[in-house]
């Protein structure tokens, strides 16, 4: 598939400039403006004969960014809500730009949140899985904490949903893991088979991971003067691991029946 200069695929590239630069979106001045934060490469707009149409500035403005930027800066834009000269762009294609995004910075995971619909009442792990959705490339803190919020919420409904009591003030998401996996008979120790055993270690090891990412590098905790900011490889690390667990234990208990305790 082609790519633009900076490396997003041409047919995100392509639907933008529609959205932004063409029959919708803003004028040149506004162009060069919303730009401006990102980048110097287009100047400030000067009024003349031959200038450049819209499209071709939006074009420019948007190759001279890094590929982390493109994505933040047409996120960004999704979510815009100020004034702009022509016309907003339709929902329908500020959804389809938003899911292509973000697709490129969690792969995966927007298939993934299929299984989450059928579920019932499980709005708290819809809105924290959305955040995490959302701020993966615009917000790598708040990316990783809002990962393990979601993973926290699933291992929660499953043990409401299964019976199964928790300490909800102590916050531990490896107890918590644990807790919702032996419920389903996921647990490491609840398998004999050594393969099996094995990978099932292996994802508690992801999530006892992910509870020290999440101390370590998010949002959740002050900062001291030393401290390391993740990037957004660390974001989508965190996201794309973080939903795989989540994604597997969903699956499990829309799978698994519960057993009847009567």
């Amino acid at each position: 598939m082609p790519k633009s200069k900076g490396g997003l695929p041409y047919r995100i590239v392509n639907l933008a400039t529609e959205m932004f630069a063409r029959n919708t979106g803003f004028s040149g001045p506004e162009i060069h403006r919303l730009f401006a934060e990102y980048t110097d490469v287009l100047g400030p707009y000067v009024r003349a004969s031959g200038n450049p149409s819209r499209w071709q500035i939006f074009e420019t403005g948007l190759a001279s960014l890094s590929v982390d930027d493109q994505r933040r800066f047409l996120l960004e834009l999704c979510r815009y809500d100020g004034p702009g000269s022509y016309n907003r762009p339709s929902d329908e294609n500020i959804a389809k730009l938003r899911s292509l995004l973000l697709e490129g910075a969690a792969p995966g995971v927007m298939a993934a949140s299929d299984r989450l619909d059928q579920l019932d009442d499980w709005e708290t792990v819809r809105r924290s899985w959305d955040a995490a959705l959302d701020k993966v490339v615009t917000d790598p803190e708040g990316a990783i904490t809002a990962t393990r919020t979601t993973l926290e919420s699933v291992c929660k409904h499953i043990c409401d949903e299964r019976g199964v009591s928790y300490d909800d003030v102590a916050g531990d998401l490896a107890k918590l893991y644990k807790a919702s996996a032996a419920a389903m008979e996921i647990a490491p120790d609840q398998h004999s088979e050594r393969i099996i055993k094995q990978i099932l270690s292996g994802v508690a090891t992801v999530v006892n991971g992910l509870g020290a990412m999440r101390n370590s590098l998010s949002d959740s905790h002050g900062r001291g003067k030393a401290s390391v900011r993740p990037a957004p490889r660390h974001a989508r690390l965190a996201v794309n691991t973080g939903f795989a667990v989540a994604s597997f234990l969903i699956d499990t208990h829309l799978e698994k029946p519960m057993k009847d305790k009567r």
